[in-house]
């Protein structure tokens, strides 16, 4: 019956009400639970009050949800056939961005579009996921094998993560890399091609290295030696760890954190919200965020394993893995198993930036679960 109706609903053209049917509304509750646990941990960053964090995330959250469920009812046909002229957008925010950008802790990154300031390169992830799907779509397995093919998509990820390492922002650059890594991989790139990347890599960055900014290499001396500069530039780690440990197993409870409310956790309420989550509700709590974190997480890749056409696997494969990275580079940030880079907890942590944009992500997701059999045309070429 599943697959009859499916059959029905490509044969209708799947209209509104049928789309609707076919929305996770399961996902839809999970990333509400998700955002809720950020509407928590921002009141409490807040000194018990919805102001200046919770209350505007709660609105934000809303605004995303329907921009999400909007993009979840787009024909992923349309999504494949503009795909370039969204990431020729994305390119040209960054080019906005380096011209006329603002500049906020020594970084131009961000720009005032009315009352919103958004920062370009999280959107330009999601851009370069959706074009990227976009190539390797109907790419046969010999095509993908030539490397002449692959030129153009390398150029495509190293534009935008130049651009962005260029404002700067290194974690953010490395993270797009990354993400274009995942979908070569998905896409069938040759793993000894991948070999060679990491060769090039290990090359290049002591050169790298050297052309750091000065707070990039301290980022890095801190995190192998925090103790080193402990009222400096290792004091947020060290502040991090001690928030963790102190919170215990079951946690000191809701508004009872130490080092959040006698402000000597930094930024509790972006890069550092999960350490503060976890000393006011400890391993337990901390665990249960990562429990959801993964569920999330997991619902992506499950996307992908569903659908029928390539362009919705590599999509999903995508957007999976932008929110995985997100994750765990700010997990591990505030762990001290990497240095700190400044990357967000999305839904959870402040800041609009990265909450639009991850919902503009989970959007397209769901549009690839919802066009999941989507007749996509030959599903790869011959040459």
């Amino acid at each position: 019956m599943k697959f009859e109706r499916r059959l029905l609903l490509r044969e209708r053209g799947s209209g509104v009400f049928e789309k609707l049917w076919q929305i996770p509304w399961v996902f839809v509750l999970l990333l509400c639970a998700v955002a809720g646990v950020g509407y928590v941990a921002l009141y409490s960053a807040g000194g018990g009050s919805p102001d200046p964090y919770a209350g505007r995330h709660a609105i934000r959250f809303g605004f995303g949800l329907v921009m999400m469920l909007s993009i979840a009812l787009v024909d992923i046909r349309l999504i494949a056939r503009f795909a370039w002229v969204g990431y020729a957008m994305g390119v040209g925010l960054l080019v906005l961005v380096a011209l006329h950008g603002q500049v906020g802790k020594g970084a131009q990154r961000w720009i005032d579009i009315g009352p919103v300031q958004l920062q370009p390169s999280e959107l330009m992830k999601i851009m370069l996921v959706v074009a990227l799907a976009s190539w390797f779509h109907k790419a046969s397995w010999e095509r993908i094998g030539n490397p002449l093919f692959l030129i153009p998509p390398i150029i495509a990820v190293l534009v935008p993560a130049a651009m962005i390492f260029k404002q700067p922002n290194l974690g953010t650059s490395l993270i797009t890399l990354m993400i274009g890594g995942a979908v070569f991989f998905a896409a069938g790139v040759r793993l000894w091609k991948f070999a060679l990347v990491v060769g090039a890599v290990a090359i290049v960055a002591p050169i790298v290295y050297e052309n750091l900014h000065d707070y990039q290499r301290a980022r890095i001396t801190t995190f192998l030696d925090p103790e080193s500069d402990p009222l400096g530039a290792g004091y947020n780690i060290i502040q991090s760890k001690i928030a963790l440990g102190s919170g215990g197993f079951w946690g000191k409870g809701f508004l009872q954190g130490t080092q959040g409310h006698l402000n000597f956790l930094p930024e509790k309420q972006t890069d550092f919200i999960f350490t503060m989550l976890a000393e006011e509700f400890g391993l337990v709590g901390g665990l249960s965020v990562l429990g959801l974190l993964a569920c999330v997480i997991a619902f992506g890749f499950l996307v992908a394993l569903r659908s029928r056409h390539q362009f919705g696997r590599l999509l999903a494969v995508g957007l999976a893995t932008n929110y995985f990275l997100y994750v765990f580079v700010n997990i591990a940030m505030v762990t001290g198993s990497i240095p700190v880079g400044g990357v967000p907890l999305p839904l959870i942590s402040h800041g609009g930036s990265a909450m639009i944009t991850v919902m503009i992500g989970f959007g397209l997701l769901m549009s690839a679960h919802v066009h999941r059999d989507a007749e996509m045309g030959a599903e790869r070429d011959e040459t």
